[in-house]
């Protein structure tokens, strides 16, 4: 038994690890009682890929790929980071990423994963052409949207409850460059970041900071960054060396007045209301990566991080309401990110929504928690939901509302008999 954690170090469980070297181990450790869940690298947040007993999926193969149409094949733990450090120089890149690449492909699928691009390019199964599964009773099925519509719906965005992702094919863009043009648009208000935000819908790449602790007149202000690759046959990408935090922070250094602080300084320092930038990938992308072991910042306790959609008709007043129980919490965050989001898709349990998306990361202390449950209550008032894949605390009754389709992913593992042997300490919490 080791001592097991998701990236949010919170919660902390003593777990046994399993690894397998081929499909008929694997087989093999599946025919046993326990239940299980698979376990990449570890960057969820919360507890959707802990249990007491986890199957290590995190290998490194390339398997096969169509340079005339961008198809690759890979191995499920395959990280994101290694597709690029291989691909981009070649003239590649992923069609749709989250905010860090150091997941791995079975990850992404599993949650269903979405980036700066979604009102444009949708989740990460909609770059995904086909994956490979091993079922509870040791098949193994490759599955595309064709040939097999309820498994690829319940297992995209499904957390792992399906079974353990063993391949996948995915489909890259085409770049001509490792830059990405960037436009940063100053905004004073909510009402401002809004409307920034509609102005450049058109745009391919869209993200804010937002200040979550401004009050007033202020509050809701941001830093808005929309971009495209450049065009200038650019193509020189390394993977840079992290600057790694040698420690967990002290529990004082992160408070209400430090936040402010930061904010403060971060939303100063870019002076113009629009202003443009030529930035890599990287710094784009992934700028947390560039910094090893971030999560030491909030302490040996750990944080949550609480990431919500509302529904676009509803999500100017809904957050106009989440920001002000926030900052008059003074429990705000200094990562806070606000997305805006195209059409939903079938996938049962896929998170987005046409609307808005605001991230925040809360560090775990008193009072956190009853915060969040009343956060739960505005998000559920305007319709929105709860994104699993960073949750370690949302209730059984609020997971619910926010997901129509669960009854149906619930019938489904059960048929199959996927809940008797895939299970989280997530799902047993939120009971799918």
């Amino acid at each position: 038994m080791k001592l097991c954690s998701s990236w949010g170090l919170y919660p902390k469980i003593a777990c046994r690890r399993f690894e397998f070297e081929d499909t008929k181990e694997l087989k093999k450790l599946l025919q046993k009682s326990d239940t299980f869940i698979a376990y990449g690298n570890g960057r969820s947040y919360g507890d959707c890929a802990l249990n007491y007993n986890i199957i290590d999926i995190k290998r490194d193969y390339f398997l096969g790929f169509d340079s005339d149409s961008g198809l690759l094949e890979v191995d499920a733990g395959v990280l994101l980071s290694k597709i690029l450090e291989y691909f981009v120089p070649r003239g590649w890149f992923l069609g749709v990423t989250p905010g860090t690449k150091l997941i791995t492909v079975g990850g992404a699928i599993a949650s269903d994963v979405h980036g700066k691009n979604h009102h444009i390019s949708g989740c990460f199964s909609q770059t995904l052409k086909e994956f490979t599964i091993m079922l509870p009773d040791g098949t193994i099925e490759s599955c595309s949207m064709e040939s097999n519509p309820a498994l690829w719906r319940a297992t995209c965005g499904g957390m792992g409850l399906t079974g353990v992702i063993l391949k996948a094919k995915i489909y890259l863009k085409r770049i001509n460059s490792i830059y990405i043009n960037q436009t940063t648009i100053k905004n004073r208000s909510l009402k401002e970041t809004f409307e920034a935000f509609e102005e450049y819908s058109n745009s391919p790449y869209s993200v804010a900071w937002i200040d979550c602790l401004a009050k007033g007149d202020s509050m809701g202000r941001s830093l808005l960054m929309v971009g495209d690759f450049a065009d200038d046959n650019e193509l020189g990408y390394t993977i840079k060396p992290q600057k790694e935090i040698p420690f967990n922070f002290p529990s004082f250094a992160l408070n209400s007045w430090s936040v402010k602080a930061f904010n403060y300084l971060y939303y100063s320092r870019v002076k113009s209301r629009v202003s443009h930038q030529r930035v890599d990938i990287d710094t784009f992308f992934y700028p947390l990566d560039a910094i090893g072991k971030w999560n030491r910042i909030y302490g040996k306790d750990g944080f949550t991080q609480y990431q919500f959609i509302l529904p676009k008709e509803v999500s100017y007043e809904g957050l106009s309401e989440i920001l002000n129980e926030i900052s008059n919490s003074n429990k705000g965050s200094f990562l806070a990110v606000l997305k805006l989001y195209g059409k939903s898709n079938d996938n049962w349990l896929s998170f987005p929504m046409e609307g808005y998306s605001l991230a925040l990361d809360f560090k775990i202390q008193k009072g956190v928690f009853e915060l969040l449950d009343r956060l739960d209550k505005i998000v559920l008032k305007y319709n929105g939901r709860i994104y699993l894949t960073k949750d370690a605390r949302v209730s059984k009754d609020v997971f619910e509302e926010g997901y129509p389709n669960i009854d149906r992913f619930r019938d489904f593992r059960e048929e199959f008999g996927m809940s008797k042997k895939f299970q989280s300490l997530q799902s047993q919490r939120v009971g799918i």
